[in-house]
């Protein structure tokens, strides 16, 4: 059985930037998280968020899966960085305000260089509102690689 964190254990977003509330499973290949859209969200306004916000929805979920890892190695989370996405497809063109939606994202590949792709789909009840294929980069030392990018 895994542990189930505190979102804010495993993601570094805060504020109005955290965008999940909370961590509702992960194991060594997936993560399900759960949120509640906002009526003052800052993305969007007092009847929701625009549709293509569910990507970052996707990426917040893939990064809590990579914080929960590193936890479970004792380690702290690093950084990531979403690089893009495959195949968005949304069946709706806002997520209402109030509305709780479910995230949940498979790793379909993690190489050992960091790069990695997830399925993710968001879910209100069983009915799925959104889903893609989104890449991921975890450099080993995130510091270091900003530091060197900005060269």
């Amino acid at each position: 059985m895994t542990l189930l964190y505190d979102i804010e254990q495993v993601i570094p977003h805060r504020g109005q930037m955290r965008l999940i509330d909370r961590l509702l499973a992960w194991d060594e290949h997936s993560v399900v998280a759960e949120l509640r859209v906002p009526a003052d969200a800052i993305f969007g306004d007092a009847h929701g968020v625009p549709a293509w916000v569910g990507v970052e929805y996707m990426a917040q979920t893939v990064a809590a899966w990579a914080g929960c890892r590193a936890r479970g190695r004792g380690a702290e989370p690093s950084i990531g960085f979403l690089l893009g996405t495959r195949r968005y497809q949304a069946d709706t063109d806002r997520f209402s305000a109030g509305a709780l939606l479910r995230v949940e994202a498979r790793c379909e590949l993690m190489g050992d260089n960091g790069l990695g792709m997830f399925a993710c789909r968001i879910l209100q009840q069983d009915q799925v509102l959104a889903s893609a294929n989104i890449s991921v980069f975890e450099p080993p030392d995130a510091a270091a690689y900003l530091e060197s990018s900005a060269q």
